[in-house]
C-alpha cells in the first residue's frame, strides 16, 4: 500500500512515516524543505517539495495513493500561518486533492478537546472545523484526538526535564490538579498505521496512555526520569494568565500563550480512550516511555 503523509517530518509525522514502513508500506511525504527530511532515507520513502498552499504539490502527494495522512498542525499563529489558514483551509485543500487523485482512505490529527464553541481556544475551534470538514468529505476516515504526546523529540517535556535538573525549583500552575493522559509516540504511530491499513474503522477517536495523572503528577514522573525530581512551586493561577496574556505577543517566542494555557487548565484526558478498545494497542507507561529518553545524560 501507498501512503501519503504531510507532516511527515515532525514530531509525530517522522515515527508515522517509520512505522509504515516498517509495516511494509510504500510512503509518499510532503516536505516545505528536503533537507528536514534527511532522517527519512529507506527507499520506500518518496518526498515531494511543497506545501498546503501548493495545489501542484499536493496532486503530486495524492496521486496514485491508497491512503493519506494529515498531520500538519501549529500550536502558536505566525504571520499567514494561522489557526484557520493551516488547521480548515489546509486541511480543506489536502481534501480536494485526495478526492482528485480517488484516494479511498483519509487519516486525520486533531486533537482532544477539539469543538467549535464559544469559549473554546482558536486552536481547538479550528481543529473542530476540520473535523467537519473531513467527516463530510464522503471518504473513508478516522480522526484521531491524541492526549499529550511523549517522545524523543517533544519539546515541552525535554524543557520540562532541563528544568528539574538545573532551576532550583518547578513551576506548577494553580493547584496542579488538571488531568493529563499522555501517550507514547510509538503507540500513537502505530494507531495511525492500523487505521490506513483498516477502511472499515471510521470515526473519532481519542488516544490516551494507561493512567490519568494531575499536571503535578505529570511533572514530577518527568523529574523522576530526568534523574532529578526538584521541588514544586505552585503560582497562582490568575497570575500565569496575565503573564500568559502577556506572552501572547511574542508568538512562537512565547513560553506560553493564554490560549495554552487554557488547553492545560482544561485537560487533555481521554475518556473514550480507543487505543486499546479499538485498536488492540496496550499503551506504554509514561514513566517508562520517559526513561528511553531522558535517563541520565540524555536531557
Amino acid at each position: 500500500m501507498l501512503v501519503a503523509l504531510t507532516g511527515g517530518t515532525g514530531f509525530v509525522g517522522r515515527h508515522v512515516a517509520a512505522m509504515l514502513v516498517a509495516r511494509g508500506h510504500g510512503v509518499r511525504v510532503l516536505a516545505r524543505d528536503p533537507a528536514r527530511a534527511r532522517f527519512l532515507s529507506d527507499p520506500k520513502v518518496e518526498l515531494v517539495r511543497g506545501g498546503l498552499a501548493d495545489s501542484a504539490a499536493l496532486a503530486r502527494l495524492a496521486r496514485g495513493a491508497d491512503a493519506l495522512v494529515h498531520l500538519v498542525g501549529i500550536i502558536v499563529e505566525q504571520g499567514s500561518q494561522t489557526f484557520a489558514a493551516v488547521h480548515v483551509a489546509g486541511t480543506r485543500a489536502v481534501l480536494a486533492a485526495a478526492r482528485d487523485a480517488g484516494v479511498r482512505r483519509f487519516i486525520h490529527m486533531s486533537a482532544v478537546g477539539a469543538r467549535d464553541e464559544p469559549g473554546a481556544t482558536p486552536y481547538h475551534r479550528t481543529k473542530s472545523q476540520a473535523e467537519r470538514l473531513v467527516a463530510d468529505s464522503g471518504v473513508s476516515h478516522a480522526i484521531f484526538r491524541p492526549s499529550i504526546i511523549s517522545g524523543p523529540e517533544s519539546v515541552p517535556i525535554r524543557l520540562l526535564a532541563r528544568l528539574h535538573r538545573w532551576s532550583p525549583v518547578v513551576p506548577v500552575f494553580g493547584d496542579g490538579r488538571f488531568p493529563t493522559q499522555p501517550v507514547w509516540i510509538e503507540d500513537v504511530a502505530l494507531a495511525f498505521a492500523l487505521a490506513a491499513e483498516r477502511p472499515d474503522t471510521i470515526g473519532v477517536f481519542e488516544l490516551g496512555g494507561p493512567q490519568v495523572l494531575t499536571y503535578e503528577e505529570f511533572l514530577l514522573a518527568i523529574g523522576r526520569a530526568a534523574g532529578r525530581s526538584r521541588p514544586l512551586i505552585h503560582i497562582p493561577l490568575g497570575l500565569v494568565q496575565a503573564l500568559a496574556g502577556g506572552f501572547d505577543f511574542l508568538g512562537p517566542a512565547a513560553p506560553i500563550t493564554s490560549g495554552q494555557l487554557q488547553m492545560l487548565i482544561e485537560g487533555s484526558a481521554t475518556p473514550a480512550n480507543a487505543i486499546e478498545s479499538v485498536f488492540g494497542i496496550r499503551p506504554l507507561e509514561f514513566e517508562e516511555g520517559l526513561l528511553r529518553y531522558l535517563g541520565p545524560r540524555r536531557v
